[in-house]
């Protein structure tokens, strides 16, 4: 295969020459493991590590390679080859959470992303407001979301579903969908077009997995090495990992999430929530919060009965949630802008002793 078929375009084409010096070749970063990498390059996909250098300047996750990233390296062992990373390539998106937990940084999930493909399980807990928690994710990032209602087959009235999600989110993708009868499949392989790039996201259960497979249509993520079974005897994905579909199509899989805590999602949260927003340009005050304040717009439209009480409800709780998660973003970018300048002091006292 060629770099073309893992998502090679102009944009990257006319960025490269820049970066290939000393015979360097470009990479695409496939799979993911702690500090070690699959990388797909023109000889197929092969193993792949990022250079001391690159770690060690390195001030965040952000700033080492991640699954979809493309990557300046060096093809070592032409017998079993190797990739040495020595940088990332610009992005196009970057696709990142709160790392769960108490510390405020960022979890980057993929990189290089077109399409966001929300998977939602008919057989669990539906939830109107993490479906709107993982369209602010997307909108943020300037990715386009598609919700995916996977196992329709247990469900007594996907169709309500399906409506239930347009209703209260108009203009997004909504399909319902089954690997058992096949529903739904037709339709979202309208979505999987040759070099586009997308990835799955969605609880642990969903169906990811098992989408992917069909998807690829034989059980490939059951081969690979960093696969788990649990007690059922399913499969559960413990690694971000990409693959080629028949179509032509890029597919992130990625693990389920117990929690998805937004990271700096704020024009994403307004974007998921835009009809409250464009209501919210009718109100008094232009800091209005849509709490008690007189001549509110939207507490108006609420009384009214054309905003759904839930979504306002949900809207408030990531309003609040991001407030908070920008105090700590903050006080964070203090922290590593002193570890910056304490890096540089250090090797600047070290070049005085010389």
């Amino acid at each position: 295969m060629k770099l073309t078929d893992y998502g090679w375009d102009e944009r990257l084409a006319s960025s490269f020459p820049q970066h290939t010096a000393d015979g360097r070749v470009a990479v695409r970063i496939s799979l993911q493991v702690k500090g070690r990498y699959l990388a797909f390059t023109d000889a197929g996909e092969i193993p792949a590590e990022p250079t001391g250098r690159l770690m060690y300047d390195a001030l965040t996750a952000q700033d080492l390679p991640v699954v979809g990233d493309w990557a300046e390296a060096t093809i070592l062992d032409e017998t079993a080859p190797r990739a040495l990373i020595h940088a990332v390539l610009p992005r196009n998106s970057l696709l990142a959470r709160k790392e769960p937990g108490k510390r405020a940084v960022a979890q980057p999930l993929a990189a290089n992303v077109d399409i966001v493909l929300i998977a939602v399980a008919l057989d669990q807990d539906f939830s109107l407001n993490r479906i709107e928690r993982y369209l602010a994710l997307s909108r943020e990032c300037g990715i386009s979301p598609v919700v995916l209602l996977t196992k329709a087959d247990a469900s007594d009235d996907p169709a309500l579903k399906v409506d239930e999600v347009a209703t209260r989110n108009p203009g997004v993708p909504v399909v319902a969908l089954s690997v058992v009868n096949g529903a739904g499949l037709e339709e979202l392989n309208g979505f999987l077009q040759p070099g586009v790039t997308c990835v799955v996201l969605g609880s642990s259960g969903g169906g990811k997995s098992t989408l992917v497979n069909r998807l690829l249509g034989e059980d490939v993520l059951k081969t690979r090495e960093v696969r788990l079974a649990d007690s059922k005897g399913r499969h559960t994905t413990v690694n971000r990992q990409m693959f080629v579909l028949p179509s032509g199509a890029l597919m992130i899989d990625t693990p389920g999430m117990r929690e998805l805590q937004l990271w700096g999602a704020r024009e994403g949260a307004h974007q998921a929530f835009s009809d409250i927003e464009e209501l919210a340009a009718g109100c008094r005050f232009p800091d209005c919060r849509h709490e008690n304040e007189p001549d509110c717009a939207v507490l108006e439209a609420l009384a009214e009965g054309r905003i759904d009480p839930a979504r306002l409800e949900n809207f408030h709780k990531l309003s609040r949630e991001l407030d908070y998660l920008s105090q700590r973003q903050e006080e964070g970018s203090a922290r590593i802008e002193r570890a910056k300048w304490k890096s540089i002091h250090k090797q600047a006292k070290k070049i005085q002793n010389r």
